[in-house]
């Protein structure tokens, strides 16, 4: 329950955010103490357009479920190849290791689609012909080892995104991949209110637990001790009646 004490350490950071958000509400003014003073720090999820209490928490479910990464293991040709310090882009056939980049080929996914669809190492069928399956990484990690010259096929375990199926050279590389491409930050105080997107189960009921009455009621009791907020609190509390 909010005291006093406790929202004196954030009063200062309160009153900064009602003199630049000057229509915001009491519900609003308590979610932001919330978000403030429990450090939450939601994250939209954008391929599930589903909010998450944190990337955290996110991520921690995402890797118990082994939706985040899965090891694999890529081939990487002997002899050199055309892959050099300016590709930024490859694409990788996971049967031979042939690897076909952004900056050396012409349309390389066509050139790849069409090479594991005739690759006599290519067993795997569907429907009695070849799988068009193969690998795509941006890591220049990953990118790195097709620009060495190699005596002999090498195979190297790396790690590919549970998400957009991409390669890393690391489990962190695909976290931090994931974190700038797939994850929004959200504020607390614009969650509850908006329409487009679900909320997280257990960030929902959360927020239900902090909203109930008597907790909104000690926030009120814990501003009304402080003078600074006395101008504030009358008219929000006009607001909710």
């Amino acid at each position: 329950m909010v005291d006093k004490v406790m929202l004196d350490k954030w009063k200062e950071d309160i009153l900064k955010f009602v003199k630049k958000n000057k229509k915001a509400d009491l519900i609003t003014v308590y979610l932001f103490f919330l978000e403030k003073s429990l450090n939450i720090k939601p994250v939209l999820f954008l391929r599930e357009k589903t909010i998450y209490q944190s990337r955290e928490e996110l991520l921690k479910k995402l890797e118990k479920e082994g939706k985040l990464w899965r090891e694999t293991e890529i081939k990487i040709q002997m002899g050199a190849s055309s892959i050099n310090e300016q590709t930024k882009k490859i694409y990788i056939c996971p049967f031979t290791g042939k690897v076909f980049g952004d900056n050396t080929h012409l349309n390389p996914q066509d050139e790849i689609y069409n090479w594991v669809s005739k690759c006599e190492a290519n067993t795997e069928r569907a429907g009695g012909v070849r799988v068009k399956r193969f690998f795509v990484s941006e890591d220049p990690e990953i990118i790195k080892n097709y620009i060495v010259k190699r005596k002999e096929m090498n195979k190297k375990v790396v790690f590919s995104s549970g998400i957009t199926g991409k390669l890393f050279n690391s489990k962190s590389a695909v976290i931090d991949d994931f974190t700038k491409n797939q994850l929004k930050s959200v504020e607390l105080i614009e969650v509850p209110n908006q329409n487009r997107y679900q909320i997280e189960t257990h960030f929902l009921s959360f927020i239900q637990h902090h909203l109930e009455e008597h907790r909104v009621a000690a926030f009120v009791e814990a501003l009304s001790q402080i003078e600074e907020f006395s101008p504030y609190l009358g008219l929000w509390l006009e607001e909710t009646q």
